[in-house]
């Protein structure tokens, strides 16, 4: 009977109004007052325990300080929740310096977005123990919760619109309604986007310039006219020695992105690299110290929050288990094995399609196998992103974080470094192994003694590079921001039109607001830090191999410009309202930003010397070359530079010689490497070049990395207005206190 009577002050008459328990009787308030709603299934109020733990939660939140109004449509039961102005005083006076008079105006904040900032942690923290929301989500007493987007017009006009997509963003908008992480990655986004212009400019003209010598380039001009010279066969199914001639046009395209200019544009992205991320600290620390927030300290805001929700709350002191950060470590390690054994399982898929489409599309099955690999790679792609997140958030739960921030900080280090090695593994795989542990012709490596192992292009590793690279940034691109963009919209779309077609749209104006923000679609914790990896992985792929794709900040321009008003529609008209945060910067992510810099640096000056062929056109230049042997010669200095690079192959050696089409006319044929013509070694030219790409790399990392710790010098990471600034207002705090002490003195 007890239960029966708490049903009955729950679901009460029919009608939108539900009357309000007594334990919570509080006038009502407009709609704008409420800041979050709690939802359950109108079935559940026919279930006594769910009733009454329903009233158990709703009794603790009352009892710390909060208000609920209760409402129902035909399916759902809705809890508005507010704070009082009690719980934002105790919250300024827990973060409010005793000894300062002048802290407590000096401690400005958003009122609106603190008070949903409180009730979000509150509604989300334990009530007692065993029992949070997540638990009565878990169980079914609650469906979900939400915060209620209010006054968000202004954003929607002058924001959240594909035609604002050149327009300068509102910041101090976004920070009063979203909080100040959201601001600070709305920032830093435009700031990037802003500084890829200078990348795109300087990579396109570097791309253009190949034009410029398309046909005049000597190496070009050698590899069209050698009808006479013959490739080896590179697969297992082809019978024909191909003309080097049939390679013409490759060579001319892969003279547009593997040119002089290719050295010189690696350096300059180093430099942009510790240029963009110098000014965005500066930038960041103007921003912070107008938001007034230079001297907030995050830790003391979520220990004020814990207070908030229970004075009795202990607190939490640092550990650390070296057991179980071994075992953290050990399981890491066993992920990134498994990411380096999916790019082997790119490299079985090559070699077998290799086998297969050679049957049937003969010399343009190389073509087509590096097209399809890089397509078979994005969707390797997609599905370990998944497993990533799930694997980096059982990891970081084990570790046992002390503090949410703590722990979207371990989160963010473990995910990037598997993401890392999912998207990497595999260009890393063909910039660095792909053809060189392959052997020679007559005697190459197979894959369990069946499949001969896949060889660079017949144009060089740099052009599978350059395709995978070109395939997968655009399938990234374009795909992802489709699907970012049209999954959340059609899932609105299907969640109103099923309100409409079932007639539960109510025409009591608050409890529509409600309705309206129930049928967004649902924002978690990782919703920021998706865009976060997102833009990241951008950052890597624009600047990791960039000397082999010098369009990636191109394409990256272009997503970006997409990208803010896709996230700026999404936040504002498609989703839930997100938790407003407070920030002062944006914590793990900067560090990630500057390991993927030096990563960039070690990576793009291997790819000059290893993967292009810049290293061997240069020493052919003024060491094997004619202008090193006659000082006066006039013609090019790569003059029969093509020839010295091929090796010699007799094709008696082949152990299948007589079924070779039009074997009888080819006693040599020629292929990619630096080997003796008699036994097959590796030349003298070959260990020579060798150390010069070692010394390069040496070389051009050591200059590369001195270029951006003199740029990181030169450039402050704070301005001196802003350190003087923050000195004034010490100064002032201080002679503030002095003034305080002699009045009181006097008195």
């Amino acid at each position: 009977m007890q239960g029966d009577e708490s049903l009955q002050i729950l679901v009460g008459s029919e009608g939108d109004n539900l009357p309000l328990m007594e334990m919570g009787t509080c006038q009502p308030e407009a709609s704008d007052q409420w800041d979050c709603v709690l939802v359950a299934d109108l079935q559940t109020q026919k279930i006594p325990k769910h009733v009454k733990r329903q009233q158990k939660f709703l009794e603790n939140l009352e009892s710390g300080g909060f208000h609920f109004k209760v409402r129902r449509d035909q399916k759902k039961v809705f809890f508005g929740i507010r704070a009082d102005s009690g719980v934002i005083d105790m919250y300024r006076t827990l973060l409010m310096k005793p000894e300062d008079p002048s802290s407590k105006a000096k401690q400005s904040f958003n009122i609106a977005t603190t008070r949903i900032r409180i009730v979000s942690f509150v509604v989300n923290s334990k009530m007692r123990p065993g029992e949070t929301f997540e638990d009565l989500v878990k169980d079914g007493v609650f469906e979900t919760m939400f915060l209620l987007h209010k006054g968000e017009k202004n954003l929607k006009r002058s924001w959240a619109r594909w035609r604002n997509m050149f327009q300068l963003q509102p910041i101090d908008e976004i920070r009063e309604y979203f909080g100040e992480k959201v601001a600070l990655y709305f920032t830093w986004l435009g700031w990037y986007t802003y500084m890829l212009v200078p990348a795109a400019v300087v990579g396109l003209i570097v791309f253009l310039s190949g034009f410029a010598l398309f046909d005049s380039s000597q190496i070009s001009k050698e590899i069209c006219d050698a009808h006479d010279i013959f490739m080896c066969p590179l697969g297992d199914q082809s019978r024909r020695y191909q003309p080097l001639s049939d390679m013409c046009t490759f060579s001319k395209l892969t003279h547009l992105f593997d040119n002089e200019g290719t050295v010189l544009f690696a350096i300059f992205m180093a430099l942009w690299a510790t240029v963009f991320l110098e000014i965005w600290k500066r930038k960041r620390a103007r921003e912070v110290q107008r938001w007034d927030l230079y001297e907030w300290d995050e830790e003391e805001e979520e220990m004020a929050l814990e207070l908030i929700n229970s004075p009795c709350y202990e607190l939490k002191k640092h550990h650390h288990s070296y057991l179980n950060s071994t075992i953290i470590l050990i399981l890491t390690l066993f992920m990134i094995c498994i990411m380096i054994g999916m790019a082997h399982v790119l490299v079985v898929y090559r070699v077998v399609a290799g086998a297969l489409f050679s049957s049937f599309l003969g010399q343009q099955a190389i073509t087509a196998v590096v097209v399809t690999g890089a397509v078979v790679h994005y969707v390797i792609i997609v599905i370990m992103t998944k497993v990533n997140k799930r694997v980096a958030l059982k990891l970081c739960k084990f570790e046992e974080p002390r503090t949410f921030s703590e722990q979207e900080s371990k989160f963010t280090v473990k995910f990037f470094i598997l993401q890392f090695f999912t998207h990497f593994s595999s260009l890393i795989y063909i910039a660095f192994i792909l053809g060189r542990i392959n052997g020679h012709p007559g005697k190459t490596t197979r894959l369990a003694g069946l499949w001969k192992l896949e060889e660079c292009h017949l144009s060089g590793c740099m052009m599978d590079l350059f395709i995978q690279m070109a395939i997968i940034m655009g399938l990234k691109q374009t795909l992802s921001n489709l699907a970012e963009y049209l999954s959340p919209l059609l899932a609105h779309k299907y969640r109103l039109m099923r309100a409409y077609k079932h007639g539960h749209m109510s025409e009591d104006p608050e409890l529509k607001e409600w309705q309206r923000n129930y049928r967004k679609n649902p924002v978690n914790t990782f919703s920021l830090f998706d865009e976060f990896m997102e833009m990241m992985i951008q950052y890597g792929f624009t600047t990791i191999f960039v000397a082999a794709f010098p369009l990636a900040p191109l394409l990256a321009l272009f997503s970006n410009l997409v990208e803010i008003r896709l996230d700026a529609i999404k936040m504002v008209r498609l989703q839930r309202r997100l938790v407003p945060r407070k920030a002062k910067d944006i914590g793990t992510w900067l560090q990630v930003l500057e390991t993927i810099g030096v990563l960039a640096v070690i990576a793009n000056g291997m790819v000059i010397a290893f993967t292009s062929e810049f290293i061997p056109r240069v020493v052919y230049k003024y060491h094997y070359g004619p202008c090193r042997k006659n000082q006066t010669f006039t013609e090019d200095c790569l003059k029969d530079y093509v020839n010295h690079s091929l090796s010699v192959f007799h094709t008696k050696d082949f152990k299948d010689h007589g079924r070779m089409e039009g074997q009888e006319n080819v006693t040599v044929c020629r292929y990619r490497d630096y080997r003796n013509d008699y036994d097959y070694n590796f030349s003298e030219q070959y260990w020579f070049i060798l150390a010069i790409r070692l010394t390069f790399v040496i070389l051009f990392e050591h200059f590369a990395l001195c270029i951006k710790l003199i740029a990181a010098w030169f450039v402050p990471d704070v301005p001196q207005a802003v350190k003087n600034d923050v000195l004034k207002e010490k100064y002032d705090r201080i002679r503030e206190r002095m003034c305080f002490s002699c009045r009181s003195t006097d008195v």
